[in-house]
């Protein structure tokens, strides 16, 4: 019995890449609580590295898959910088709503 091999068109991951962004996007856009925010800059940085291993694995070269790596490094960084922000945050202002970042100042 042979095995068929479906290949996925490039097309499919570009448009769900796209879908990913822009929610990621507009998450951004529009929400206000930090968590959330830092949620929708990872699923924009995941999307990034789909489309980066759609088009290592096209190419047939495996470069993209070496920055994947790399943003995994910068995706982690930032989570860990964020969340210590986000810690002193709460402590400061009992919420972590980033409009009442501004209330930080004094």
């Amino acid at each position: 019995m042979t095995e068929v091999i479906k290949h996925v068109d490039i097309s499919y991951y570009v448009y769900l890449s796209v879908l990913l962004f822009s929610i990621g996007v507009m998450g951004v856009l529009l929400r206000r609580n930090a968590i959330i925010l830092f949620m929708c800059i990872e699923l924009m940085l995941n999307s990034v590295n789909l489309l980066f291993v759609a088009f290592s694995s096209y190419m047939g070269d495996a470069n993209g898959q070496l920055f994947v790596f790399f943003i995994m490094v910068v995706a982690a960084a930032e989570v860990a910088v964020g969340l210590a922000i986000l810690v002193m945050m709460y402590r400061n202002t009992k919420s972590v709503d980033v409009s009442l970042l501004d209330k930080l100042k004094n």
